[in-house]
């Protein structure tokens, strides 16, 4: 279903950032989905959602000269991000690490497993692989578990602060 009058799906910072900009409206799918689906594994089991098309945000962190820098990171299922070389390297740190759960949920104001890039703090960067931009179709997380946003890929690209990244993510296996 369209976002437009399925903000009850939505997380707050979720639902703002998707009302800032009218077009999101008719671009950006809502679902509603057992909560207890909210992992892609699980999603991917239970729906008709393919890994291919499954993405995930993960948020980053890394310190430099005592400044902590905290990115989202978006990567299809099919991939991992690298963390230890790109991320860390577009952070400008030494170490990156995935933010604590507690930190996630605290800080985005989102629940864990329905992290979204959008929505988010506007002074975290948003890296996504360029895979991601590829699909026709992207499912994501919607700020809650009980739900998911699907959008064409490059829509994502579009989104505020993003930055499409080659080689942010390296295959599976």
């Amino acid at each position: 279903m369209s976002v437009a009058g399925a903000e009850h799906l939505l997380a707050d910072p979720v639902a703002a950032a998707l009302h800032t900009d009218a077009s999101w409206a008719t671009r950006v799918q809502v679902a509603a989905i057992d909560p207890d689906w909210a992992d892609t594994a699980t999603l991917v089991e239970h729906s008709d959602v393919t890994l291919a098309e499954s993405a995930n945000c993960i948020l980053v962190l890394g310190r430099r000269g005592g400044v902590e820098r905290i990115a989202a990171v978006v990567v299809l299922a099919t991939t991992r991000a690298d963390v230890n070389t790109v991320v860390r390297k577009h952070l400008d740190v030494r170490k990156a690490t995935f933010l604590s759960a507690e930190r996630a949920v605290a800080e985005s104001g989102m629940e864990y497993g329905g992290i979204t890039p959008l929505g988010l703090p506007a002074d975290w960067p948003i890296l996504v692989d360029a895979r991601v931009v590829e699909q026709p179709r992207v499912v994501i997380g919607s700020g809650l578990r009980a739900s998911k946003l699907a959008m064409p890929g490059s829509d994502l690209a579009g989104a505020p602060r993003v930055e499409v990244v080659s080689g942010l993510a390296v295959p599976l296996g």
